[in-house]
């Protein structure tokens, strides 16, 4: 993990650690951008070293400090390393932000490469499955800790599925049913003994993914990423 230089060597107990897998864009940046300015200690997690020092830069200027981790989030054994360091360094994680998704081409499912099944099944489901474990404890050591994962109204169509989003909305769909049976799950224990578990579905984004889904879209129309990130942020209060 990189530590930018001028946060504090020894964390102060009352610090809020915020982790975000998925951090070096979108909405998984400007949330993290939007906690660091809040006071949050954010984590980063994302594949591309320097969209995450680009984000450390925007996180600095707002006055916040940012833990910078370029690892791919499909490698079990670095987000297990991951976890420990978070442990040994600060015994928790307060917020648990999960928005790393891999997006493929549209396609006819009967058209569906498989190379591009299989990286988005490990990325948007197993990656999640494989992380539930790995991080709630931290969340549980937080005495108030909360994941927040993220639905994508783009891939529906009514009940169903729209076209040409079978393999995106089948890793979608199982990543959220995956968060929902551990909301339900966790809710029963009762909040003083398991994490709170978020399932949002934000307002449509000028996000790359989205330019990739709806190309001919007016982009003025939607949703700035950062005023999404602050309406999200506030559910946590």
């Amino acid at each position: 993990m990189t530590q930018t230089p001028h946060t504090p060597e020894s964390a102060a107990p009352a610090q809020r650690i915020a982790l975000v897998t998925g951090a070096s864009r979108g909405l998984g940046a400007a949330m993290a951008e939007a906690l660091g300015a809040a006071g949050w200690h954010v984590v980063a997690v994302a594949r591309t070293t320097g969209a995450l020092e680009e984000l450390d830069d925007r996180i600095q200027a707002a006055g916040g400090s940012a833990t910078l981790v370029p690892v791919d989030i499909n490698n079990d054994d670095a987000m297990r390393q991951i976890c420990l360091s978070i442990h040994q360094r600060w015994g928790k994680v307060d917020l648990w932000v999960h928005t790393a998704i891999h997006v493929p081409p549209l396609s006819p499912a009967g058209h569906i490469a498989a190379k591009d099944w299989d990286k988005t099944l490990a990325t948007t489901l197993r990656a999640t499955g494989s992380l539930i474990p790995m991080i709630e404890p931290l969340l549980r050591a937080s005495g108030n800790g909360t994941a927040m994962f993220f639905d994508d109204g783009s891939w529906h169509e009514g009940d169903g599925v729209a076209k040409f989003f079978g393999a995106y909305g089948a890793a979608k769909a199982g990543q959220i049913a995956l968060a929902r049976a551990w909301q339900a799950e966790n809710a029963a224990l009762g909040a003083d003994k398991a994490p709170r578990i978020l399932i949002e579905t934000p307002a449509p984004m000028p996000t790359a993914t989205r330019g990739r889904f709806f190309p001919g879209e007016d982009r003025e129309t939607l949703t700035s990423c950062a005023d999404e990130a602050a309406r999200l942020l506030a559910l946590l209060d």
